[in-house]
């Protein structure tokens, strides 16, 4: 297995257990630039950022993503003649009229706005699949991912699931767009790489598109309700104005899927276990547990209550020890979590670096996209800070 990544959303640490493995391989690689190599069965083509505060970033980065890397990727099934996946998206139906969206629904979508580079670039990458199996005789899947969830999600991952859990681990004001009537529906990721493995290895007649999604339908009011029941937290709801373009309904027809993939998800929303124990592991663990358990590994005083092993392993597999020696360096997506640094805010960063005072002149590189506010307080506290792409194979000491 061949795993290309150029890391603008991701981290080599959430694959280094599989680095031992004889039968994996990590290339840094953008596909927006053809990748060569001479044998493959099967691509999966899951590449570009689906966080909306991760895709507008480089609008034009998103869309190139899409259809430049489709066209590559598709060169390359050509070349090798293996069987290649698109993951495309939801967002093909924009704000929908047909509900819930059945796969012969053709969307209503924006194609000038902000969300557009994500959906307009799915939309065309949908094409030239098509296009390329009609005059090239390219054997391909289409799939449309619905809202998804799980471990390392980043806590500023800008999606519902992951800001609700975050503010409510730490007993912060969760925060709701529009009314909360707007509904979506959450799937678990492990339902969803069932889901694409089984669509790769139907009959090659069949090619989707198929919708993958959980069909049971929250509204945002509802899911905010259940992640505050469910994490105990003591998180109050705060109402801003709904984003530009915010689709009011998403719900997935999943009749396709379970005719022709014999599929359907597991695992529910309901079940609490998901929400307290694994969307809590975005990272390995919220950013509050992970300061805590900090503190607890430093013999710095801690809260007993909130020492569990989902926070205190990642900083030991990451043999991060920059409380001894001199102007240390940090080099890790993690490293930010642990600091407190990423979607949490500003204060908590600056109350993080005065409780851990040996954190000052720290160099500190992270793939990680920062707010000007977080730079500018990375920069007042005396935090060397650089962003750049995690490199392959750099040890995370």
């Amino acid at each position: 297995m061949i795993c290309l990544d150029n890391l603008f959303t991701g981290a080599e640490a959430n694959i280094e257990h599989l680095k031992s493995n004889p039968l994996f391989e990590f290339v840094h690689h953008d596909v927006e630039f053809p990748y060569h190599t001479e044998t493959l069965d099967e691509i999966y083509n899951l590449a570009c950022p689906a966080s909306p505060i991760h895709y507008q970033y480089d609008a034009i980065k998103t869309i190139k993503t899409s259809v430049l890397g489709a066209i590559n990727m598709l060169g390359l099934a050509k070349k090798t003649n293996a069987k290649i996946l698109q993951a495309s998206t939801s967002e093909i139906y924009g704000d929908p009229v047909v509900h819930p969206q059945v796969e012969s629904y053709w969307g209503n979508v924006n194609p000038i706005g902000i969300r557009s580079c994500y959906d307009e670039g799915k939309r065309c990458s949908e094409t030239l699949f098509m296009d390329y199996h009609r005059q090239n005789n390219i054997r391909i899947k289409i799939i449309r991912i619905f809202n998804t969830y799980g471990p390392r999600m980043l806590p500023n991952d800008g999606r519902v699931v992951s800001n609700f859990v975050v503010q409510a681990l730490q007993d912060h004001d969760i925060t709701i767009y529009g009314t909360g009537d707007q509904t979506r529906s959450f799937q678990y990721i492990d339902d969803l790489i069932e889901g694409m493995v089984r669509m790769m290895n139907t009959e090659d007649e069949f090619i989707g598109p198929v919708n993958l999604g959980n069909p049971n339908e929250f509204s945002i009011l509802e899911l905010a309700e259940k992640v505050i029941q469910l994490t105990g937290s003591k998180s109050k709801l705060v109402f801003k104005p709904l984003p530009h373009d915010d689709p009011k309904q998403r719900q997935p027809d999943i009749t396709l899927a379970k005719e022709k993939l014999n599929w359907k998800p597991a695992i529910e929303l309901e079940d609490g276990t998901i929400i307290t124990s694994k969307t809590t592991d975005f990272l390995g663990a919220s950013a509050a547990l992970l300061l805590n358990a900090l503190k607890y590994l430093a013999g710095i005083e801690h809260d007993e209550k909130l020492i569990k092993p989902e926070a205190i392993e990642p900083i030991q597999a990451l043999k991060v020890n920059f409380l001894g020696g001199k102007n240390p360096r940090l080099h890790s997506d993690e490293v930010l979590i642990v600091l407190a640094l990423t979607s949490v805010s500003s204060e908590n960063a600056k109350r993080a670096m005065e409780q851990i005072p040996k954190l000052r002149g720290c160099q500190v590189h992270t793939s990680v996209m920062l707010s000007e506010a977080d730079s500018k307080t990375f920069k007042r506290l005396g935090v060397d800070l650089t962003c750049e792409p995690v490199r392959s194979g750099l040890k995370l000491y």
